[in-house]
């Protein structure tokens, strides 16, 4: 398809320039844009889909970097993408040397910020609202927080924040799933276009300064106009109180796909003085008939066919994620105790199982993940037994909880840390490299990391069962290995996988086994022997794991982990502390941000892949 405007357009002042027509137009081009291009390269598509006009709108009424635009969560953010000069790189996004899903500050200085956590961005714009300010910077700050991020608690700490005479933040919330707003109907919105007008404004401010004017009785009026108009609002208008009580001027656009209806809200937003609110219904997915059917399905794909479109009915494919819902579905049926709580992600960590078959039982905090964890705690505390399950990135974000409300009660609560290791696509702050280093301090909470399907399952198993305490198994994203799907599990703290008479040590764990197994395959075919230790309990580290490696000449520990606080160092320690004086390589992820690129693609990146472990044990 051409895209006879999209294609003229390189920044913000291109998008101003355009009528209101030629915006519709432009509009329906990106919506085409970005449904071919995700389909051959994967990404978020819907959220995307449904943010067009706002973003438009957003470049037609201001313009970066000067204006600030703050995204949150970042992967709604594509179409300011096209609009900031990465529009010929979008066949790269999402891949190794390409653009990012998110926002990037390192792709262009017209992202404000990387965007890849929930609920930053009204703290963020009022940073940088206030940085404007102070430094008597011109041009204002506009986020856009989706109505998910706005389950985060850290959002509402942004607002309580506000400071009233901020008139350069204007915040966007794309509300296109979440009743905020319940009251919606002829009168609230009658009111929320007159309050988007630039004459409601004008007058609402005109009268209040001529009521200044009147000598003695002019205050007094004002506060019984504001005090008639608050119960008024109140009972007509609920929705909006909550925001003008905390300092906004607040407005509703009820279809936040029509461009004309949120340009003339944007417009009305500079005429205000103080902070404005606007509230945007949109549909998730618009333009895209399959994706607004189903947003959920269409939320983050892999690449697909247009012509082909996979049944979202249709059982999904079986990943780390799906047997371990699965399996926690299945011991809940006789196990009435066992409870899971997920952090807006049910589908993402595979417990839409356990939903469908134990709903009460199943909690979805949204993204909120401190919550989830304390919420836990008091669960165990009244004799239930919670499994959370987070992403390893968003595990970062509850460890105060961790450790106030649960390990030091030494609460009956489970974590299945998904994501957990080097993660593809999403890049640098979406990677499960630190979470070992969080519960690693704790030596009473055991740490596992299972290295396929059958060891998962016997783990997960394992722990409920016979581990009273915090408990944590950490798993991959995607699937298990073929190389060493049919290893079966052992129960032992650690295997040896030994070949024969040797000096030569590989140490590693999870996952990452596959890699170790292919090296060993590969030397032994060169002639040379090497043994490998797999770690299954990565916390504590095994005694007797070390006791074992001594025996050795050369060891090489790999990890997909940092190296501070990962297991690598510990282990090395012990060593030392055992007299070890032989030569010892931790090989660990050493730059902590990692960009997009497939699993293979960041094991060589990371030298953790088979040929840079036989490079290793060759002393190339």
């Amino acid at each position: 398809m051409d895209y006879p405007i999209l294609n003229k357009i390189n920044c913000s002042e291109d998008v101003s320039a355009l009528s209101l027509d030629k915006l519709e137009q432009l509009c329906s081009e990106v919506r085409h844009f970005l449904i071919d291009k995700v389909s051959k390269t994967g990404g978020h598509l819907s959220a995307n889909l449904g943010t067009v006009e706002l973003i438009t709108a957003m470049h037609h009424s201001f313009s970066t970097p000067v204006d600030q635009f703050v995204f949150d969560v970042g992967h709604q953010c594509y179409t300011h993408k096209l609009y900031t000069g990465r529009k010929d790189k979008f066949d790269g996004l999402r891949k190794l040397d390409g653009i990012s899903g998110f926002p990037s500050p390192a792709e262009s200085d017209e992202d404000a910020f990387i965007a890849g956590h929930g609920s930053t961005s009204i703290s963020l714009a009022i940073g940088l609202a206030q940085s404007k300010k102070i430094k008597g910077e011109q041009g204002y700050v506009i986020a856009v927080i989706g109505d998910g991020a706005f389950t985060g608690g850290m959002a509402y700490e942004g607002l309580n924040n506000i400071d009233k005479s901020l008139d350069n933040l204007i915040i966007i919330l794309n509300d296109n799933k979440m009743s905020i707003s319940k009251n919606v109907g002829s009168v609230p919105q009658y009111l929320s276009n007159l309050r988007t007008s630039g004459g409601y404004l004008n007058v609402k401010k005109g009268v209040q300064n001529t009521l200044e004017r009147i000598p003695v009785v002019g205050n007094a009026l004002i506060n019984t106009l504001v005090t008639s108009k608050s119960f008024i609002r109140r009972n007509l208008y609920n929705s909006g109180t909550f925001f003008e009580d905390l300092g906004f001027t607040y407005h509703q656009v009820s279809d936040g796909n029509d461009i004309v209806s949120v340009c003339s809200a944007l417009e009305a937003a500079k005429r205000v003085d103080g902070p404005v609110f606007i509230h945007a219904l949109t549909t998730k997915g618009k333009g895209y008939a399959p994706a607004e059917q189903n947003p959920g399905e269409f939320h983050g794909v892999s690449a697909f066919d247009l012509d082909n479109l996979p049944d979202p009915d249709a059982a999904p494919k079986d990943s780390y994620s799906t047997i371990f819902g699965k399996n926690l579905s299945a011991l809940a049926d006789t196990n009435q105790k066992l409870c899971a709580i997920t952090a807006a992600m049910k589908y993402g960590t595979g417990l839409q199982f356990f939903y469908r078959e134990h709903k009460q039982r199943f909690f979805d905090v949204g993204m909120a993940e401190e919550h989830a964890v304390t919420f836990a705690a008091a669960l165990a505390k009244s004799d239930l037994q919670p499994v959370v399950c987070l992403y390893s990135t968003f595990m970062q974000r509850a460890m105060d909880q961790y450790i106030h409300d649960v390990m030091l009660l030494k609460l009956n609560v489970m974590f299945g840390i998904d994501r957990a290791g080097l993660v593809p696509g999403d890049g640098e702050t979406h990677q499960g490299i630190h979470d070992i280093g969080i519960f690693a301090n704790y030596t009473d909470t055991p740490v596992v990391c299972p290295a396929n399907y059958n060891e998962l399952v016997y783990w997960q198993e394992y722990l409920i069962n016979n581990v009273n305490g915090p408990k944590v198994i950490r798993y991959s994203r995607g699937g298990q290995d073929e190389n060493t799907k049919d290893y079966q599990a052992t129960g032992n703290k650690f295997d040896v996988i030994s070949d024969g008479a040797t000096d030569s040590l590989i140490i590693c764990y999870g996952r990452h086994f596959s890699e170790c197994i292919k090296a060993q395959q590969k030397l032994k075919e060169d002639g040379i022997s090497v043994d490998i230790i797999k770690l299954n309990v990565v916390n504590p580290v095994p005694a007797e794991a070390v006791g074992l490696a001594q025996k050795y000449k050369n060891i090489h520990f790999y990890e997909e982990h940092v190296r501070n606080g990962g297991v690598a160092g510990r282990f090395g320690l012990m060593l030392l502390e055992n007299d070890y004086k032989n030569k010892y390589r931790a090989h660990c992820v050493e730059n902590y941000v990692i960009k997009q690129a497939t699993v293979p693609q960041l094991f060589k990146l990371c030298k953790l892949d088979s040929e840079s472990i036989i490079k290793d044990i060759k002393g190339e």
